[in-house]
């Protein structure tokens, strides 16, 4: 896409709640390129700003470094823009494509054997799980009045279609949830631990129905794999450390970090030996 002052080609580009245009870092901001609507933009910013006081922060928070502006005043709803479902289809086909190379591992593959509806049903609860965590990451931020969308990352997009290869080591991050807009350490610790919070719930559940079925049961080994791969999401994105969700959760709430990632750890290792 390219900025409408400049013509320069931008990857993610700004987008003026003004106007509704779209620009690059150096001319996002209204007076800069010149926006129709700039009264109305310093007439909200003074109705609109929080009132800051010496123990309190309030500041602009990305969940994944999204460069967009942050719109005070959004409504609460959840919603789903055009280009946000192209990035989410061509995200679903790569992880897809990861799921059925999965299934070429010998330790799978003697499972399912040549039964393609089993390899389906696996790559269905891997795709499904990914976006559910994303998915939950979204309706978080959005109830809290701020923007939120999926967005497609040149590098996990990479990382990901490169582990479509046979390869041991499988990365699967096509992309993010971006987040923008006016949050303190609450907020954002709740955004944090929603996506690893349903791959917990998710990984207990799929555990539940396969004890449920027969011990021969096929699908119920497919049940396994599918608890395992989302205790072993949670767990990863639990880790206190960069961007990933388990930094924001501990900097908000040390006692519900270490519930969460004491629970996806024991899943993961418990899990681990049953696969």
């Amino acid at each position: 896409m390219n900025c409408d002052k400049c013509q320069k080609e931008v990857f993610l580009p700004f987008k003026c709640p003004y106007c509704g245009g779209s620009f690059c870092s150096e001319h996002r901001l209204p007076e800069n390129h010149e926006c129709p609507n700039i009264e109305l933009a310093h007439t909200q910013k003074s109705e609109t700003q929080p009132v800051i006081s010496q123990n309190q922060k309030s500041y602009e928070y990305t969940l994944e470094y999204a460069p967009f502006e942050p719109v005070s005043g959004r409504k609460k709803r959840i919603y789903f823009s055009a280009k946000e479902l192209k990035h989410i289809s061509i995200a679903a086909l790569i992880v897809a494509g990861v799921g059925l190379s999965i299934g070429m591992f010998p330790q799978f593959y003697g499972v399912i054997g040549e039964d393609l509806t089993l390899l389906a049903a696996f790559t269905i609860i891997l795709t499904s799980s990914f976006f559910i965590h994303e998915t939950a990451h979204k309706i978080t931020a959005q109830k809290q009045g701020l923007w939120a969308e999926f967005r497609l990352t040149l590098i996990g997009a990479a990382l990901t279609l490169i582990s479509m290869l046979p390869i041991i080591f499988k990365i699967i991050s096509p992309g993010a949830v971006m987040v923008a807009g006016y949050a303190d350490k609450s907020r954002i610790g709740k955004i944090s631990i929603a996506g690893p919070a349903t791959n917990i719930v998710l990984s207990i559940a799929f555990l539940t129905i396969a004890f449920s079925l027969a011990d021969t049961s096929t699908f119920a080994a497919i049940l396994f794999f599918g608890a395992f791969f989302n205790a072993w999401i949670a767990v990863f994105n639990l880790i206190p450390f960069g961007i990933l969700d388990g930094f924001k959760v501990f900097m908000w709430s040390k006692k519900i970090w270490a519930l969460a990632f004491a629970t996806s750890l024991i899943l993961t290792l418990v899990l681990f030996r049953m696969v």
